[in-house]
């Protein structure tokens, strides 16, 4: 099944490079691209794309608030943010706005499909390398309004086995990985995951790692 991309940056040559890189593959189609945030948001109503590639600052709309609105309004758009340098302080705000990810603009063509392919079929690509630095900054945050409110609401009907799932998520590890820590069945996994994420009420695992942060299941080390 082809997945269906919407670039969104302000520089022309950016989305050029990145239209040319993602149409060479066979199951990747760039559907539409626009120039900044506000024209991103009306192209996902009316393109209906599986993935935005959303730069972080772009005039009119940033690329933050540009994320929560699409996030609110759509029920099936994953927004992947792209970011010039990792240690960006926005990304971190982009993540709890509801992004699933982000990369780096000098990321290859492998790197850069690979990403869109992980975001779209649900995952979170929050790289173990950048974690601790994940970690850290939302350490900073305890007096900030928490994004899912709900959630923390709803904390103590996990089981003590998908809270560990739940930790062993915001720490980056993927399914597979997570089943050979707790040596079970990625099968068995993948059920934890679907019941952690009804249960807090949330969209996908990046949620999940936000939520983690934000409660403090995951620390600084």
């Amino acid at each position: 099944m082809t997945i269906r991309v919407l670039i969104a940056d302000d520089q022309m040559m950016v989305r050029e490079g990145f239209s040319v890189l993602l149409n060479a593959m066979p199951d990747i189609e760039v559907v539409g691209e626009a120039v900044n945030g506000r024209e991103a948001v009306a192209k996902v109503r009316e393109l209906a794309p599986d993935v935005v590639l959303m730069d972080i600052r772009m005039p009119e709309l940033n690329g933050i608030e540009a994320t929560r609105e699409i996030v609110a309004a759509d029920g099936t758009a994953r927004v992947l943010v792209l970011t010039t340098f990792d240690l960006d302080e926005y990304v971190y705000q982009a993540l709890r706005a509801g992004a699933s990810g982000f990369l780096l603009k000098d990321a290859s063509a492998r790197q850069l499909a690979d990403g869109v392919r992980v975001v779209a079929s649900g995952e979170a690509l929050l790289a173990p390398s950048v974690t601790r630095r994940l970690i850290t900054e939302f350490s900073k945050l305890s007096e900030a309004p928490r994004a899912f409110t709900g959630a923390h609401a709803a904390y103590g009907d996990l089981t003590e086995r998908e809270t560990e799932v739940l930790v062993l998520i915001a720490q980056g590890l993927s399914n597979a990985e997570i089943a050979g820590r707790l040596v079970v069945a990625e099968s068995t996994i993948k059920t934890h995951v679907s019941r952690i994420l009804v249960k807090l009420g949330l969209r996908d695992r990046t949620q999940a790692a936000v939520f983690a942060y934000e409660a403090r299941l995951v620390t600084p080390g």
